[in-house]
């Protein structure tokens, strides 16, 4: 009696939306553990098992989703700056078609400090820990050296939508302008300014459109 072949398609690999799920959950958990551990502890005084403990699974579960503690603090940074944990990049998300959209610079700078603001609120404690552990860790220096160049992407796509709506300040080059709005966006400056002087983040925001203004166009704000 020959081989009976069977007509119906092979089964695809199980996979449980409710178990994805989960892992995503999980993940998200492990994450605001390690950001109140690292805020709380800075990145050397913090370790896997004090997060671990804190999202309440093994070490073992974290490092097989993250690997070491600079990832889990790189991803933490990641969360913080977007405010979720999709997978999109800062300059794809949808502040930046509404950015684009803006009919004048005032309205272009209001939408943008209207997001820089939470996103420093968020994740500044976090980059500022990286930039301290960066002299001694390779591994956190090498996410610094990312992290200022993503910075100096953000500011030359902003420098490039102030430019689009008003004109430069003469003799300032693109370089120059780009450099300023970095300096304008450096968590340190947001730290300093909320944390030890006391700004809310209404007036944080309010003086970074105004700096903005002032610095690359030598125009005066709006009332």
């Amino acid at each position: 009696m020959g081989r009976v072949i069977s007509s119906s398609p092979p089964r695809r690999p199980y996979r449980s939306s409710r178990r994805s799920e989960q892992a995503r959950l999980t993940q998200r958990g492990i994450l605001d553990a390690a950001t109140e551990v690292f805020l709380d502890r800075g990145f050397a005084g913090a370790t896997l098992r004090a997060i671990a403990a804190r999202a309440g699974v093994s070490v073992p579960t974290i490092e097989a989703q993250f690997g070491t503690k600079a990832r889990v603090l790189k991803a933490a940074i990641d969360v913080a700056i977007a405010g979720d944990d999709e997978p999109v990049p800062v300059l794809d998300r949808d502040w930046t078609t509404e950015a684009a959209e803006a009919a004048d610079l005032t309205e272009f700078l209001s939408v943008t400090a209207a997001v820089l603001g939470p996103a420093q609120a968020r994740s500044s404690g976090l980059v500022l820990a990286v930039f301290e552990a960066a002299r001694t860790d390779p591994e956190l220096a090498e996410l610094a050296d990312r992290m200022t160049s993503q910075r100096e992407g953000t500011a030359a796509w902003l420098v490039q939508g102030v430019a689009a709506r008003a004109r430069l300040v003469e003799g300032i080059s693109q370089a120059e302008a780009v450099d300023i709005m970095w300096v304008l966006m450096d968590p340190a400056v947001f730290d300093r300014l909320t944390r030890r002087r006391g700004w809310t983040l209404g007036q944080y925001q309010t003086w970074f459109a105004r700096s903005v203004r002032r610095e690359l166009t030598g125009e005066p704000s709006p009332p």
